[in-house]
């Protein structure tokens, strides 16, 4: 029998039998050699076999089954192999590579076989793929409905994201950084006291002052893998099989950072103690700092909160004071054009007139600004515009607690940041 011909075959039976029929089918199409099957997700053989620059081909009698996918407006597509018949040249080995997707009743999976000369060769290329595709290159790997994804667009995003272009107090800046410093060159240290060479760190405090751009000139500065968890709901898994997939990944990709932002909104009564076990249970999660941030502290169980060997560090991120909203403010004044900036007096009164303003509403405030200055174009009164915005936002900040907008507090480019914040509202 053809490869073609069984795999289309195997596609009209029920989902449960397909994989049986065609391993059933390659064995005996391949009585000298072993036929190995399986579905892990990172076997992503296109990739590896490219980086590697190993001699590769499709069989030209198999129909490839390529699916594209839009990426989204102005981002291109990208392509998913669904079926293919390939040829391998690896170490010397011929491999030969089958793959083909279907719908297991739960959701979509791509299943694959190796043909090889032996089991252990099968084996060492199925490990040397995966292992590959572990790995974290050039990419933040990101956890979202159940799956793992690397993001290139993420890391190249916060790759321009550094403390230098950050307002927080000197002492918390330098005090975060020496931290983390320390702590990915000190392994040799952990192992000779006997310590456990893992971390939990939680930055905690009002929304709109910081923790994300921190969270992203650690990730730029540390230079170390880092995966973010988006959500830790899917659709055909428990919060339970999520929180172990998370944490096993970065056991798997140590050392490493986890990200957790908005930890009270990921956590709840349910899968709590789950959490808690994978934390700090039975397994080491030796290399692995978990970096927690929550705008909302009361809302955490004081088993997370409270308990050191968990979170054993607590950054707080209050809302800016006068010097850090001075140095804010001016940064923000250089980076306009001349008819847009702030008089010396006008920046003294706007950071008087700001006492209990975080950074978001900072952004708001020039933003909101720059845009009633611009209905009416008039060089040299932007304290006067800036001024009628105060009232109406601190009204606003009165009324609703919601936070203005996030908007990156690295944005050199105010209007750019304006834009941005359109276009995600847009998305939204």
């Amino acid at each position: 029998m053809e490869i073609q011909t069984l795999f289309r075959e195997a596609l009209l039976l029920p989902a449960n039998a397909v994989g049986y029929h065609v391993n059933h089918e390659l064995s005996g199409m391949f009585l000298n050699r072993f036929v190995l099957f399986g579905h892990e997700y990172g076997f992503e053989l296109e990739e590896y076999v490219q980086a590697m620059e190993c001699p590769f081909d499709a069989d030209s009698r198999v129909f490839q089954h390529i699916e594209t996918h839009w990426n989204g407006h102005g981002r291109g597509s990208r392509q998913t192999v669904s079926s293919a018949w390939h040829h391998v040249r690896w170490e010397g080995h011929a491999i030969e590579v089958g793959l083909l997707s279907w719908n297991d009743g739960s959701c979509e999976k791509r299943y694959h076989w190796i043909v090889s000369d032996s089991r252990e060769l099968g084996e060492r290329f199925l490990c040397a793929v995966c292992d590959w595709e572990a790995e974290v290159r050039g990419e933040v790997l990101v956890f979202d409905n159940g799956n793992w994804s690397k993001s290139e667009e993420l890391y190249h995003a916060i790759k321009s994201v550094t403390f230098d272009n950050l307002t927080l107090p000197d002492a918390l800046k330098e005090e975060i950084q020496t931290d983390f410093r320390q702590f990915f060159a000190s392994r040799e240290l952990y192992d000779r006291y006997r310590i456990p060479w893992k971390r939990g760190i939680l930055f905690l405090g009002p929304p709109g002052n910081g923790k994300t751009h921190t969270v992203k000139a650690l990730i730029n500065q540390i230079d170390q893998p880092c995966l973010y968890v988006k959500s830790l709901k899917a659709r055909y898994a428990t919060d339970h099989e999520t929180i172990h997939s998370v944490f096993e990944r970065a056991r798997q990709t140590t050392p490493c950072l986890l990200v957790l932002e908005d930890l009270d909104s990921l956590i709840n009564d349910r899968n709590r103690a789950f959490f808690l076990n994978e934390l700090d249970g039975f397994a080491a999660n030796t290399g692995v700092v978990v970096l927690a941030t929550t705008n909302h502290p009361e809302l955490l169980d004081p088993a997370i909160l409270d308990r050191p060997s968990r979170f054993d560090r607590k950054y707080a991120f209050e809302l800016p004071a006068a010097a850090e909203r001075e140095a804010y403010i001016s940064r923000w004044n250089a980076t306009v054009e001349p008819e847009l900036q702030l008089t010396p007096d006008g920046l003294n009164d706007i950071v008087e007139r700001t006492d209990g303003f975080s950074f978001a509403y900072l952004k708001e405030l020039f933003l909101s600004a720059m845009m009633r200055w611009i209905a009416v174009p008039q060089p040299g009164q932007m304290d006067l515009a800036m001024r009628s915005q105060i009232d109406m936002l601190r009204d606003q900040m009165t009324r609703n607690p919601t936070p203005a907008p996030e908007l990156p507090q690295e944005e050199a480019d105010p209007m750019a940041a304006f834009y941005r914040g359109m276009q995600a509202a847009d998305e939204d």
